[in-house]
């Protein structure tokens, strides 16, 4: 059961990110360069609700977050983020896009896919070198103090209240960034 709802879950996820654009790399690469910031508000909107709704959720005790886990920051994951933004930007796609491009029929998304596995295979080849430069070492750490785990915390504050204060200042710059294209930047026809 739990596959099938995966599946109709993600399906129901790639329809939404082709119905707002997010399948089309003509709109993102007008979002990245601040031209059109449509997906952008779409972007920030679901992410600041879905904070809002699982931080409060776990305030009121009506949602279990307990099954998350606090990722490990350390140089690697910094080096491997600059690197998926610039091959965002480049290629118009981020993992979940691309799949869902390749899912409508685009083949250059086929392409961008294809490069995604190659990289990790190169990753994964290389990986003892990584590890051996100390790239992949550090620290548990997280923005605000989460009772009863032992990670760092950056802030004196609890999690869910700096999650729950995100959460709305992402809905506030959503609602406050322009919808419409800036004057001169027209709507992009979508790519073929």
């Amino acid at each position: 059961m739990d596959i099938i709802l995966a599946i109709v879950i993600g399906a129901g996820f790639g329809a939404v990110l082709d119905r707002i654009g997010a399948t089309n790399p003509t709109w993102i690469g007008r979002m990245l360069s601040l031209k059109n910031l449509h997906l952008m508000k779409t972007i920030l909107l679901a992410i600041g609700t879905a904070s809002v709704l699982m931080f409060g959720g776990q305030m009121l005790g009506l949602v279990d977050v307990g099954h998350m886990s606090v990722k490990t920051a350390y140089v690697g994951v910094f080096i491997g983020g600059l690197l998926l933004g610039a091959g965002w930007a480049a290629s118009g796609y981020c993992p979940g896009t691309g799949v869902c491009a390749a899912a409508t029929g685009r083949k250059d998304a086929l392409f961008f896919i294809a490069g995604g596995l190659l990289g990790a295979a190169a990753y994964m080849v290389t990986y003892p070198m990584w590890q051996g430069a100390g790239l992949l070492e550090g620290a548990a750490t997280t923005l605000g103090a989460i009772p009863g785990a032992e990670y760092d915390s950056l802030l004196n504050l609890r999690g869910d209240v700096v999650g729950l204060v995100l959460g709305v200042l992402f809905i506030v710059i959503a609602a406050a960034l322009p919808g419409k294209p800036t004057r001169g930047a027209p709507i992009p026809a979508p790519a073929e």
